[in-house]
Protein backbone atom coordinates (compact mmCIF):
# COMPACT_ATOMS: atom_id res chain seq x y z
CA UNK A 1 0.00 0.00 0.00
CA UNK A 2 1.75 3.12 -1.18
CA UNK A 3 0.83 6.77 -0.83
CA UNK A 4 0.65 7.12 -4.59
CA UNK A 5 -1.78 4.20 -4.93
CA UNK A 6 -4.01 5.65 -2.21
CA UNK A 7 -4.17 9.06 -3.88
CA UNK A 8 -4.91 7.45 -7.23
CA UNK A 9 -8.27 6.34 -5.87
CA UNK A 10 -9.24 10.02 -5.65
CA UNK A 11 -7.62 11.17 -8.90
CA UNK A 12 -7.88 8.29 -11.36
CA UNK A 13 -10.88 8.81 -13.72
CA UNK A 14 -11.99 5.20 -13.30
CA UNK A 15 -11.43 4.80 -9.56
CA UNK A 16 -12.49 8.28 -8.43
CA UNK A 17 -16.26 7.93 -8.85
CA UNK A 18 -16.63 4.53 -7.06
CA UNK A 19 -14.39 5.66 -4.21
CA UNK A 20 -16.06 9.01 -3.57
CA UNK A 21 -19.51 7.56 -4.19
CA UNK A 22 -19.02 4.75 -1.68
CA UNK A 23 -17.61 7.12 0.94
CA UNK A 24 -20.47 9.61 0.59
CA UNK A 25 -23.05 6.83 0.58
CA UNK A 26 -21.54 5.35 3.74
CA UNK A 27 -21.44 8.79 5.39
CA UNK A 28 -25.13 9.50 4.77
CA UNK A 29 -26.22 5.98 5.74
CA UNK A 30 -24.17 5.91 8.95
CA UNK A 31 -25.48 9.29 10.14
CA UNK A 32 -29.08 8.22 9.65
CA UNK A 33 -28.21 4.85 11.14
CA UNK A 34 -27.34 6.54 14.45
CA UNK A 35 -30.91 7.84 14.77
CA UNK A 36 -32.37 4.46 13.81
CA UNK A 37 -30.03 2.61 16.17
CA UNK A 38 -30.76 4.82 19.17
CA UNK A 39 -34.50 4.41 18.62
CA UNK A 40 -34.12 0.62 18.62
CA UNK A 41 -35.44 0.36 15.07
CA UNK A 42 -32.44 -1.35 13.55
CA UNK A 43 -34.52 -3.64 11.35
CA UNK A 44 -36.19 -0.70 9.59
CA UNK A 45 -33.30 -0.42 7.12
CA UNK A 46 -33.60 -4.11 6.23
CA UNK A 47 -37.35 -3.76 5.72
CA UNK A 48 -37.05 -0.62 3.58
CA UNK A 49 -34.28 -2.02 1.39
CA UNK A 50 -36.29 -5.17 0.67
CA UNK A 51 -39.48 -3.15 0.20
CA UNK A 52 -37.65 -1.14 -2.46
CA UNK A 53 -36.97 -4.19 -4.63
CA UNK A 54 -40.42 -4.32 -6.32
CA UNK A 55 -40.03 -0.64 -7.24
CA UNK A 56 -36.67 -1.38 -8.80
CA UNK A 57 -38.17 -4.06 -10.98
CA UNK A 58 -41.13 -1.82 -11.90
CA UNK A 59 -38.69 0.92 -12.90
CA UNK A 60 -36.76 -1.51 -15.08
CA UNK A 61 -40.02 -2.69 -16.66
CA UNK A 62 -40.95 0.93 -17.34
CA UNK A 63 -37.61 1.50 -19.01
CA UNK A 64 -38.22 -1.55 -21.16
CA UNK A 65 -41.71 -0.45 -22.14
CA UNK A 66 -40.35 2.98 -23.08
CA UNK A 67 -37.67 1.25 -25.20
CA UNK A 68 -34.81 3.04 -23.47
CA UNK A 69 -31.42 2.06 -24.89
CA UNK A 70 -29.12 -0.02 -22.69
CA UNK A 71 -26.55 2.79 -22.52
CA UNK A 72 -29.08 5.31 -21.12
CA UNK A 73 -27.83 4.61 -17.62
CA UNK A 74 -28.82 7.96 -16.10
CA UNK A 75 -32.45 7.64 -17.21
CA UNK A 76 -32.57 4.03 -16.05
CA UNK A 77 -31.07 5.04 -12.69
CA UNK A 78 -33.71 7.69 -12.05
CA UNK A 79 -36.55 5.38 -13.10
CA UNK A 80 -35.39 2.49 -10.93
CA UNK A 81 -34.57 4.65 -7.90
CA UNK A 82 -37.87 6.50 -8.28
CA UNK A 83 -39.81 3.27 -8.31
CA UNK A 84 -37.78 1.94 -5.41
CA UNK A 85 -38.46 5.07 -3.38
CA UNK A 86 -42.21 4.80 -3.98
CA UNK A 87 -42.44 1.16 -2.91
CA UNK A 88 -40.15 1.84 0.08
CA UNK A 89 -42.56 4.55 1.24
CA UNK A 90 -45.41 2.09 0.73
CA UNK A 91 -43.53 -0.42 2.85
CA UNK A 92 -42.98 2.21 5.55
CA UNK A 93 -46.68 3.09 5.50
CA UNK A 94 -47.56 -0.61 5.75
CA UNK A 95 -45.30 -1.01 8.79
CA UNK A 96 -46.91 1.98 10.53
CA UNK A 97 -50.40 0.74 9.62
CA UNK A 98 -49.73 -2.72 11.04
CA UNK A 99 -48.21 -1.33 14.22
CA UNK A 100 -50.75 1.42 14.96
CA UNK A 101 -54.04 0.27 13.44
CA UNK A 102 -53.70 -3.51 13.52
CA UNK A 103 -51.79 -3.68 16.83
CA UNK A 104 -49.16 -5.97 15.32
CA UNK A 105 -45.83 -6.11 17.23
CA UNK A 106 -43.07 -4.07 15.65
CA UNK A 107 -40.76 -6.99 14.81
CA UNK A 108 -43.62 -8.97 13.28
CA UNK A 109 -44.72 -6.00 11.15
CA UNK A 110 -41.17 -5.44 9.91
CA UNK A 111 -40.70 -9.11 9.01
CA UNK A 112 -44.09 -9.24 7.28
CA UNK A 113 -43.37 -6.21 5.11
CA UNK A 114 -39.81 -7.35 4.39
CA UNK A 115 -40.76 -10.80 3.19
CA UNK A 116 -43.93 -9.76 1.33
CA UNK A 117 -42.41 -6.93 -0.66
CA UNK A 118 -39.25 -8.90 -1.44
CA UNK A 119 -41.36 -11.81 -2.64
CA UNK A 120 -43.28 -9.47 -4.95
CA UNK A 121 -39.99 -8.13 -6.27
CA UNK A 122 -38.67 -11.61 -7.01
CA UNK A 123 -41.90 -12.45 -8.81
CA UNK A 124 -41.55 -9.38 -11.01
CA UNK A 125 -37.88 -10.17 -11.60
CA UNK A 126 -38.70 -13.69 -12.81
CA UNK A 127 -41.05 -12.24 -15.44
CA UNK A 128 -38.59 -9.49 -16.34
CA UNK A 129 -35.90 -12.06 -16.97
CA UNK A 130 -37.67 -13.23 -20.12
CA UNK A 131 -39.40 -10.03 -21.27
CA UNK A 132 -36.42 -7.62 -21.03
CA UNK A 133 -33.33 -9.78 -20.57
CA UNK A 134 -30.75 -7.01 -21.14
CA UNK A 135 -32.40 -4.62 -18.70
CA UNK A 136 -32.91 -7.46 -16.24
CA UNK A 137 -29.13 -7.84 -15.91
CA UNK A 138 -28.83 -4.15 -15.08
CA UNK A 139 -31.62 -4.49 -12.53
CA UNK A 140 -29.72 -7.26 -10.78
CA UNK A 141 -26.96 -4.78 -9.96
CA UNK A 142 -29.30 -3.29 -7.36
CA UNK A 143 -29.80 -6.65 -5.70
CA UNK A 144 -26.14 -7.22 -4.92
CA UNK A 145 -24.69 -3.77 -5.65
CA UNK A 146 -22.22 -2.71 -8.29
CA UNK A 147 -20.14 0.21 -7.12
CA UNK A 148 -17.44 -0.29 -9.75
CA UNK A 149 -19.61 1.16 -12.53
CA UNK A 150 -20.41 4.43 -10.75
CA UNK A 151 -19.99 7.70 -12.60
CA UNK A 152 -19.52 11.31 -11.54
CA UNK A 153 -23.31 11.66 -11.68
CA UNK A 154 -23.62 9.12 -8.87
CA UNK A 155 -21.03 11.05 -6.87
CA UNK A 156 -23.11 14.21 -7.24
CA UNK A 157 -26.21 12.27 -6.15
CA UNK A 158 -24.52 10.83 -3.07
CA UNK A 159 -22.93 14.19 -2.24
CA UNK A 160 -26.32 15.89 -2.38
CA UNK A 161 -27.80 13.25 -0.09
CA UNK A 162 -24.92 13.55 2.41
CA UNK A 163 -25.29 17.36 2.47
CA UNK A 164 -29.04 17.05 3.06
CA UNK A 165 -28.51 14.68 5.97
CA UNK A 166 -25.80 16.83 7.56
CA UNK A 167 -27.85 20.03 7.20
CA UNK A 168 -30.93 18.43 8.78
CA UNK A 169 -28.91 17.03 11.68
CA UNK A 170 -27.16 20.35 12.33
CA UNK A 171 -30.32 22.46 12.14
CA UNK A 172 -32.48 20.07 14.17
CA UNK A 173 -29.84 18.69 16.53
CA UNK A 174 -31.52 19.75 19.80
CA UNK A 175 -34.93 18.61 18.60
CA UNK A 176 -33.51 15.26 17.46
CA UNK A 177 -31.84 14.81 20.82
CA UNK A 178 -35.06 15.44 22.73
CA UNK A 179 -37.24 13.30 20.45
CA UNK A 180 -34.77 10.40 20.53
CA UNK A 181 -34.29 10.26 24.30
CA UNK A 182 -37.49 11.79 25.74
CA UNK A 183 -40.32 12.01 23.24
CA UNK A 184 -43.01 12.85 25.79
CA UNK A 185 -41.06 15.83 27.10
CA UNK A 186 -40.45 17.00 23.51
CA UNK A 187 -44.18 16.88 22.83
CA UNK A 188 -44.96 18.73 26.08
CA UNK A 189 -42.78 21.72 25.16
CA UNK A 190 -44.30 22.05 21.71
CA UNK A 191 -41.71 20.42 19.46
CA UNK A 192 -43.40 19.18 16.23
CA UNK A 193 -42.55 15.53 16.76
CA UNK A 194 -44.69 14.22 13.91
CA UNK A 195 -43.22 16.35 11.10
CA UNK A 196 -39.66 15.80 12.33
CA UNK A 197 -40.20 12.04 12.47
CA UNK A 198 -41.65 12.14 8.97
CA UNK A 199 -38.59 14.05 7.75
CA UNK A 200 -36.26 11.54 9.42
CA UNK A 201 -38.03 8.55 7.91
CA UNK A 202 -37.93 10.29 4.54
CA UNK A 203 -34.14 10.69 4.83
CA UNK A 204 -33.72 7.11 6.05
CA UNK A 205 -35.69 5.83 3.07
CA UNK A 206 -33.74 8.09 0.73
CA UNK A 207 -30.42 6.89 2.18
CA UNK A 208 -31.43 3.27 1.79
CA UNK A 209 -32.74 3.69 -1.76
CA UNK A 210 -29.73 5.57 -3.04
CA UNK A 211 -27.30 3.33 -1.17
CA UNK A 212 -28.50 0.08 -2.70
CA UNK A 213 -26.70 1.05 -5.90
CA UNK A 214 -23.44 0.50 -4.00
CA UNK A 215 -23.97 -2.43 -1.65
CA UNK A 216 -27.25 -3.88 -2.85
CA UNK A 217 -30.68 -4.56 -1.39
CA UNK A 218 -29.50 -7.48 0.73
CA UNK A 219 -26.62 -5.70 2.50
CA UNK A 220 -27.79 -2.08 2.71
CA UNK A 221 -29.11 -2.33 6.27
CA UNK A 222 -25.60 -3.22 7.46
CA UNK A 223 -24.33 0.21 6.42
CA UNK A 224 -27.03 1.83 8.53
CA UNK A 225 -26.28 -0.04 11.73
CA UNK A 226 -22.65 -1.18 11.82
CA UNK A 227 -20.98 2.27 11.96
CA UNK A 228 -23.44 3.33 14.68
CA UNK A 229 -22.72 0.17 16.67
CA UNK A 230 -18.98 0.80 16.35
CA UNK A 231 -19.25 4.43 17.44
CA UNK A 232 -21.53 3.61 20.38
CA UNK A 233 -18.72 1.66 22.05
CA UNK A 234 -16.58 4.80 22.39
CA UNK A 235 -18.91 7.52 23.64
CA UNK A 236 -22.13 8.40 25.46
CA UNK A 237 -22.61 11.78 23.75
CA UNK A 238 -24.82 12.08 20.69
CA UNK A 239 -22.63 14.67 18.93
CA UNK A 240 -19.49 12.54 19.22
CA UNK A 241 -21.52 9.46 18.28
CA UNK A 242 -22.59 11.10 15.02
CA UNK A 243 -19.04 12.19 14.20
CA UNK A 244 -17.54 8.77 14.94
CA UNK A 245 -20.26 6.94 13.02
CA UNK A 246 -19.71 9.16 9.98
CA UNK A 247 -15.96 8.60 10.24
CA UNK A 248 -16.31 4.81 10.52
CA UNK A 249 -18.73 4.81 7.61
CA UNK A 250 -16.37 6.75 5.35
CA UNK A 251 -13.44 4.55 6.36
CA UNK A 252 -15.51 1.46 5.53
CA UNK A 253 -16.45 2.92 2.15
CA UNK A 254 -12.86 3.74 1.22
CA UNK A 255 -11.14 0.63 2.62
CA UNK A 256 -13.77 -1.70 1.15
CA UNK A 257 -13.37 -0.09 -2.26
CA UNK A 258 -9.57 -0.19 -1.97
CA UNK A 259 -9.45 -3.86 -0.94
CA UNK A 260 -11.89 -4.82 -3.68
CA UNK A 261 -9.65 -3.32 -6.37
CA UNK A 262 -6.27 -4.34 -4.97
CA UNK A 263 -7.12 -7.90 -3.94
CA UNK A 264 -8.93 -8.53 -7.22
CA UNK A 265 -5.83 -7.36 -9.12
CA UNK A 266 -3.66 -9.59 -6.94
CA UNK A 267 -5.87 -12.61 -7.53
CA UNK A 268 -5.90 -11.91 -11.26
CA UNK A 269 -2.09 -12.00 -11.30
CA UNK A 270 -1.86 -15.12 -9.15
CA UNK A 271 -4.70 -17.08 -10.76
CA UNK A 272 -5.32 -15.59 -14.21
CA UNK A 273 -7.57 -18.43 -15.36
CA UNK A 274 -9.86 -18.44 -12.32
CA UNK A 275 -11.28 -14.90 -12.84
CA UNK A 276 -11.73 -14.34 -9.11
CA UNK A 277 -13.43 -11.05 -8.22
CA UNK A 278 -14.18 -9.45 -4.85
CA UNK A 279 -17.25 -7.19 -5.31
CA UNK A 280 -17.06 -3.74 -3.77
CA UNK A 281 -20.37 -3.76 -1.87
CA UNK A 282 -19.76 -6.90 0.19
CA UNK A 283 -16.18 -5.77 0.86
CA UNK A 284 -17.49 -2.47 2.28
CA UNK A 285 -19.84 -4.41 4.55
CA UNK A 286 -17.05 -6.78 5.62
CA UNK A 287 -14.81 -3.84 6.54
CA UNK A 288 -17.66 -2.25 8.51
CA UNK A 289 -18.28 -5.58 10.25
CA UNK A 290 -14.58 -5.86 11.11
CA UNK A 291 -14.57 -2.36 12.62
CA UNK A 292 -17.68 -3.25 14.62
CA UNK A 293 -16.14 -6.49 15.86
CA UNK A 294 -12.92 -4.77 16.94
CA UNK A 295 -14.89 -2.02 18.65
CA UNK A 296 -17.02 -4.51 20.54
CA UNK A 297 -13.91 -6.34 21.68
CA UNK A 298 -11.37 -3.58 22.38
CA UNK A 299 -13.22 -0.31 23.04
CA UNK A 300 -11.62 1.40 26.08
CA UNK A 301 -14.73 1.41 28.28
CA UNK A 302 -17.35 -0.92 26.80
CA UNK A 303 -15.16 -3.47 25.00
CA UNK A 304 -15.60 -7.11 25.92
CA UNK A 305 -11.91 -7.73 26.63
CA UNK A 306 -11.71 -4.61 28.82
CA UNK A 307 -14.80 -5.67 30.76
CA UNK A 308 -13.40 -9.19 31.24
CA UNK A 309 -10.12 -7.69 32.45
CA UNK A 310 -11.97 -5.50 34.97
CA UNK A 311 -13.97 -8.51 36.16
CA UNK A 312 -10.79 -10.59 36.52
CA UNK A 313 -9.03 -7.83 38.49
CA UNK A 314 -12.02 -7.39 40.82
CA UNK A 315 -12.21 -11.14 41.37
CA UNK A 316 -8.45 -11.24 42.05
CA UNK A 317 -8.76 -8.46 44.65
CA UNK A 318 -11.70 -10.13 46.39
CA UNK A 319 -9.93 -13.51 46.61
CA UNK A 320 -6.76 -11.90 47.99
CA UNK A 321 -8.79 -10.12 50.65
CA UNK A 322 -10.56 -13.36 51.56
CA UNK A 323 -7.23 -15.17 51.90
CA UNK A 324 -5.85 -12.43 54.15
CA UNK A 325 -8.98 -12.60 56.31
CA UNK A 326 -8.55 -16.37 56.60
CA UNK A 327 -4.91 -15.95 57.74
CA UNK A 328 -5.90 -13.21 60.18
CA UNK A 329 -8.52 -15.43 61.79
CA UNK A 330 -5.90 -18.13 62.44
CA UNK A 331 -3.71 -15.68 64.29
CA UNK A 332 -0.63 -13.66 63.34
CA UNK A 333 1.91 -16.37 64.29
CA UNK A 334 0.05 -19.43 63.03
CA UNK A 335 1.28 -21.09 59.88
CA UNK A 336 -1.48 -21.77 57.38
CA UNK A 337 -1.18 -24.48 54.74
CA UNK A 338 -2.47 -24.29 51.20
CA UNK A 339 -5.02 -26.98 51.99
CA UNK A 340 -6.44 -24.87 54.81
CA UNK A 341 -6.59 -21.81 52.57
CA UNK A 342 -8.42 -23.78 49.90
CA UNK A 343 -11.14 -24.50 52.46
CA UNK A 344 -11.81 -20.79 52.78
CA UNK A 345 -11.65 -20.03 49.05
CA UNK A 346 -12.80 -22.73 46.58
CA UNK A 347 -10.46 -22.04 43.67
CA UNK A 348 -8.10 -24.26 41.70
CA UNK A 349 -4.82 -25.14 43.38
CA UNK A 350 -2.55 -23.66 40.63
CA UNK A 351 -4.41 -20.35 40.87
CA UNK A 352 -4.16 -20.46 44.68
CA UNK A 353 -0.39 -20.98 44.47
CA UNK A 354 -0.14 -18.11 42.00
CA UNK A 355 -2.11 -15.80 44.31
CA UNK A 356 -0.05 -16.70 47.38
CA UNK A 357 3.22 -16.07 45.54
CA UNK A 358 1.89 -12.74 44.23
CA UNK A 359 0.87 -11.73 47.76
CA UNK A 360 4.30 -12.68 49.09
CA UNK A 361 5.95 -10.54 46.38
CA UNK A 362 3.68 -7.64 47.28
CA UNK A 363 4.51 -7.95 50.98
Amino acid sequence: MTTQSLFSFFTDPILRAPTLGCMLMSLAASLMGVIVFLRKQSLIGEALSHAAYPGLMIGVMGAGLLSLPENAELSLTFMTLGGAFCTALCGLWAIRFLEIRMRVPSDAALCFVLSTFFGIGLTLASDLQFSFSALYKQGLTYLYGQAATMTDGHVFLYGTLACMVIIVIVLLYKELQLITFDRQYAESIGIPVGPINALLFFLVALSVIIGIRSVGVVLMSAMLIMPAVSARQFTHRLSILLVLAGFFGMVSGFVGNYLSVEITDLLARLYPAARLVLPTGPMIVLVAATISGLSLLFAPERGLTVRLWRIARFRYTCICENLLKAMWRRGPKTLVSLNELSDYQPISRPYLIFLVRRMIQQG
